[in-house]
């Protein structure tokens, strides 16, 4: 990292602390489970370096886990049960790690009872009704939520989005998204990957407006009939492949894809901004990597422009020396502190996550339908009932 990038980094964390009190502590406790959706993407050791914050326990009923667990947090206390964990330890934060949707509502209403703010792995829940369950019971006890949308704070995201705003590609006219069109492709992908593109579509465009989408199954379109389970507890799912196109604010349209292809690896994953001017390529599987197409039509080979890095970009790495998804950890943590002091929302909040699950659920409302689903949707139940 060179000195310019340092400091812009060194600048982002600031601002994430920048309403902290630097004398207050925390105490924090870690929930996994392993081989039942684990410890998510690093959020086992999301407290690392954050001067203010001491892990006391880790809660996983698979011995062998905990045990592992334990050693790599460096804590000294384990429970099996993560219930009498946060009864007896009572802490002021907990880590979520578990990909798996089960016991969401639990988990967070366990911890709001103690006043404890959530850190948890995305998805949020399985259903918009159970995402408005956790929101109402954490804000009745004042508690904060994050989830883990781990390219949101990014530097180089922060970044794109000042590009965006000082005109680099002209006024935005649409935003291209897809998943990772893997062995998941379709439905799991969707909510799995896809909730990536829905907030970053979000964060750069605001609200969506409405949906209108095409969900099939093997090049027939799916009824509820075709609702399955995913390889993980995730709620219901549907379809290998997913077309749907969301309309947001001054004209502006979003899109996500994601099929299922024969032949031939997706490598798409990621969201595209296209403008009148040229064209900024954010990668969320590479936490982030921003590219820029000074080519306002989009089309290299007519243009003879090329790709670039975006001008000006800052490093993604943490002043402290943590990199990738724990450099991203720890500035949704110190978000999430910040939140919690100043009674405002963390940068990753669960209203922004439950935003991307409608987006989510919008698609199936919407094919179902055969018409336009308007945000929010009315019915918060899942559009393909339960499994």
């Amino acid at each position: 990292m060179n000195r310019r990038d340092f400091l812009i980094g060194a600048a982002a964390a600031a601002a994430s602390l920048a309403a902290q009190d630097p004398k207050k502590t925390y105490k924090a406790c870690v929930i996994g489970h392993t081989a039942r959706g684990g410890y998510g993407h690093g959020l086992d050791v999301c407290f690392q370096k954050i001067p203010n914050v001491t892990v006391v326990a880790v809660a996983d009923p698979d011995e062998k886990g905990r045990a592992a667990a334990m050693k790599r947090i460096g804590v000294e206390k384990g429970y099996a049960d993560w219930r009498e964990m946060v009864q007896k330890e009572k802490p002021d934060l907990v880590s979520n790690g578990p990909r798996w949707v089960e016991r969401r509502l639990e988990v967070f209403t366990a911890c709001a009872e103690v006043g404890a703010s959530v850190y948890s792995e995305k998805p949020m829940a399985g259903s918009l009704e159970e995402a408005d369950a956790i929101l109402a019971v954490c804000d009745k006890a004042k508690v904060r939520t994050a989830f883990a949308h781990q390219v949101r704070p990014q530097p180089t995201v922060l970044h794109a989005k000042k590009c965006l705003e000082d005109g680099l590609i002209g006024d935005l006219l649409e935003m291209r998204s897809r998943g990772k069109e893997d062995a998941r492709a379709g439905g799991e992908d969707m909510m799995v990957l896809g909730t990536h593109c829905m907030y970053m579509m979000r964060y750069f465009a605001g609200e969506p407006l409405w949906c209108t989408a095409r969900v099939l199954e093997k090049g027939k379109e799916i009824t509820v009939e075709n609702r399955r389970a995913a390889t993980e507890p995730l709620g219901a799912i549907a379809g290998d492949t997913i077309h749907a196109t969301y309309a947001f604010a001054n004209g502006v349209q979003g899109h996500f894809d994601s099929m299922k292809h024969a032949k031939g690896a997706g490598g798409r994953f990621g969201v595209l901004l296209c403008g009148t001017k040229g064209v900024i390529s954010l990668g969320p599987g590479d936490l982030a990597t921003v590219s820029y197409l000074a080519d306002p039509l989009w089309t290299p080979a007519k243009s003879g422009a090329a790709w670039q890095p975006l001008p000006g970009a800052p490093s993604n790495d943490d002043p402290s020396g943590l990199r990738g998804p724990e450099a991203a950890n720890k500035r949704i943590v110190e978000d999430l502190i910040r939140a919690a002091e100043t009674g405002g929302q963390s940068i990753a909040s669960g209203q922004e996550c439950r935003g991307a699950l409608e987006m989510i659920h919008g698609v199936y409302a919407a094919h179902l339908s055969g018409a336009r689903a308007a945000f929010p949707l009315k019915d918060r139940k899942h559009p393909l009932g339960s499994l």
